[in-house]
C-alpha cells in the first residue's frame, strides 16, 4: 500500500546516488553554508583553565557595573563623614567661644533630630550624612576645645584612644575573636540600653540637682561606667562591621555605603565621647 504521507512518497526521499530537489529529502543548508551531511566542520577544541576564567572575567559585570555596594564604597564614605566632623570641629574649636555651651548643645540637639531622620528614612540621603557629620563636629569642637582648656593633651589622647579600639575592634572581627550572633545582639543591647537608661536618669538628676546627678560619672564609679561605655561602642563596632560585610554580599544598592557609613560615625563619635570623659575622670 503506497503511503498517503507527502514526504515518505517521493521517490528521492530516501534514495542514494539520485539528484534530489529542494524541498523535503533535501540536504539542507547548516553553519556557514554548508548542508547537513555535507563535509563535517572541525570538532571545538576543550578550552583551557586561563581561558575559561578569561571569558568569565569578561562576562560578569563588577559591582561598578552593577551598581553594587562594596566595603570599598563604605570606607570612602565613612572618610568623607569623619572629615567633615573633623574640618567642622576645628572651625567650632577655632572661631566659636567655648565658654558658652548653648550653641554647642542646639548643634547636639538637631544632630539627635538629624540622626532619628536618617535612622528611620527608608532611602539614605547623603546630604543629611553629611549634615548629621557638621553638626557633630561643632559639638565635639566646642566639648573638646572645654576638656583641652582643663586638662592640656587629653584631646588627642582621646582621638589616640578611640584609634585602637576602633583598631582593636577590627581585628578581632576578622581574626575570628568575635563572632557576631544573634545571641551575642541580644545581649549587647539589652545593656547598652540598660547603660543609657541610666545616663539619661544621671542627667536629669544633675540638671535638677546640680553637680554629678547621682555621682555615676565621678570617682570610682565614673571610671566603671567610662570603661563600660567604651566597651558598648565596641560592641556596635562589632555590629557595624558585621552589618557592612553582610550588605555588601547581598548586593545591595550602591547608596547605601553612605547608611554604613552614618552607623560608624555615630558609633566613633559614642566612643570619642566616652574614653574623653574616662581620661578626665582618671585626670582628677
Amino acid at each position: 500500500m503506497r503511503s498517503s504521507n507527502p514526504v515518505l512518497t517521493r521517490r528521492g526521499a530516501f534514495e542514494t546516488g539520485q539528484p534530489q530537489q529542494a524541498g523535503y529529502g533535501a540536504p539542507q543548508p547548516g553553519p556557514h553554508g554548508a548542508p547537513f551531511g555535507g563535509p563535517q566542520q572541525p570538532p571545538m577544541q576543550p578550552m583551557s583553565p586561563e581561558q575559561l576564567q578569561e571569558m568569565y572575567r569578561a562576562q560578569s559585570a563588577g559591582p561598578l557595573q552593577t551598581g553594587r555596594m562594596t566595603i570599598d564604597d563604605v570606607v570612602a564614605r565613612t572618610a568623607m563623614t569623619l572629615l567633615t566632623v573633623v574640618v567642622t570641629g576645628a572651625l567650632s574649636w577655632a572661631f566659636l567661644p567655648f565658654e558658652n555651651f548653648g550653641w554647642a548643645v542646639g548643634a547636639a540637639l538637631v544632630a539627635f533630630v538629624v540622626g532619628l531622620v536618617l535612622t528611620f528614612k527608608r532611602e539614605v540621603s547623603p546630604a543629611l550624612v553629611l549634615t548629621y557629620a557638621a553638626l557633630e563636629g561643632v559639638f565635639l569642637g566646642a566639648i573638646s576645645h572645654a576638656f583641652e582648656q582643663r586638662y592640656h593633651g587629653i584631646v588627642i589622647q582621646a582621638v589616640l584612644g578611640t584609634a585602637a579600639v576602633f583598631a582593636g575592634m577590627l581585628f578581632a572581627y576578622k581574626s575570628g575573636l568575635i563572632k557576631v550572633t544573634s545571641r551575642y545582639a541580644r545581649i549587647g543591647i539589652a545593656i547598652a540600653i540598660g547603660f543609657v537608661l541610666l545616663s539619661l536618669v544621671n542627667g536629669l538628676a544633675a540638671l535638677i540637682a546640680g553637680g554629678d546627678g547621682l555621682g555615676l560619672r565621678s570617682g570610682p564609679i565614673g571610671i566603671l561606667m567610662g570603661i563600660a561605655g567604651i566597651l558598648i561602642g565596641a560592641f556596635f563596632l562589632s555590629l557595624d562591621f558585621n552589618e557592612i560585610e553582610q550588605l555588601a554580599a547581598q548586593g545591595v544598592p550602591q547608596k547605601e555605603a553612605w547608611r554604613s557609613a552614618f552607623g560608624l560615625t555615630v558609633t566613633l563619635v559614642w566612643i570619642y565621647m566616652e574614653v574623653l570623659r574616662l581620661l578626665s575622670i582618671l585626670r582628677d
